[in-house]
């Protein structure tokens, strides 16, 4: 049996190139933990809000 591998696989690391920059990918992880801290913050399920509002406490913001 022959061991086969990709061609991706194959390639030193260096070589490999990622399609989106550093400081796209930033901004996007940074806007999706905006997005998932307000959307549970005004959540109407009172679990996720009250997660949101514990870890709002615990990180220092003011919130009432």
């Amino acid at each position: 049996m022959q061991n086969k591998t990709s061609t991706v696989a194959a390639m030193p690391a260096a070589a490999i190139s990622t399609t989106i920059s550093k400081p796209v990918q930033l901004a996007s992880a940074f806007l999706l933990g905006i997005l998932l801290l307000y959307g549970a913050g005004l959540a109407q399920t009172s679990a996720a809000h009250n997660a949101t509002h514990d870890v709002r406490h615990a990180l220092g913001f003011p919130c009432h």
